[in-house]
């Protein structure tokens, strides 16, 4: 079920991590990475640009904030996509963690620890782990910059 304002077919962190903790396997935890990219709604071509695409991954990476609202209340909506079907899943890990938050809520996220929590940090290639970062990065600035703060990035 769908909680934050996520759209109901949306899988929630909680559900995630719970899911986690039943595949014991990381083979069944990488198929299931996979399967949570599989769902995620591709983004379009025109989507895919200089503008929304995430600096630091070596895979493709766009992510897209839907929405104008600002102010530390705004509420936010990540879309994304990838050409690499591990971190499609990842992208959909992290929007099940930031979408329907307001920007103050994204910002207080420690998403490094609710990750490890995941046991990610340990299986994942320092490649991959450097793409989620960048990702994480790319979020936190969209949150500011919904608050009108500069951008970092």
């Amino acid at each position: 079920t769908a909680t934050n304002g996520q759209r109901p077919d949306m899988v929630d962190f909680a559900e995630i991590r719970d899911n986690f903790d039943f595949l014991s396997d990381w083979e069944d935890r990488y198929r299931y990475v996979i399967e949570l990219g599989r769902a995620l709604e591709p983004l379009s071509d025109d989507e895919r640009n200089d503008t929304t695409k995430v600096r630091g991954c070596a895979s493709q990476v766009w992510l897209v904030r839907d929405g104008t609202d600002h102010g530390g209340d705004a509420r936010l909506h990540f879309r994304g996509d990838s050409d690499a079907h591990i971190v499609r899943g990842l992208i959909a890990i992290l929007l099940a963690l930031y979408n329907g938050r307001s920007a103050d809520e994204a910002l207080e996220i420690d998403a490094t620890e609710m990750l490890a929590g995941l046991g990610l940090d340990a299986h994942l290639s320092p490649q991959r782990s450097n793409g989620l970062k960048a990702m994480m990065a790319r979020i936190a600035d969209d949150a500011r910059l919904a608050r009108g703060e500069p951008s970092q990035c």
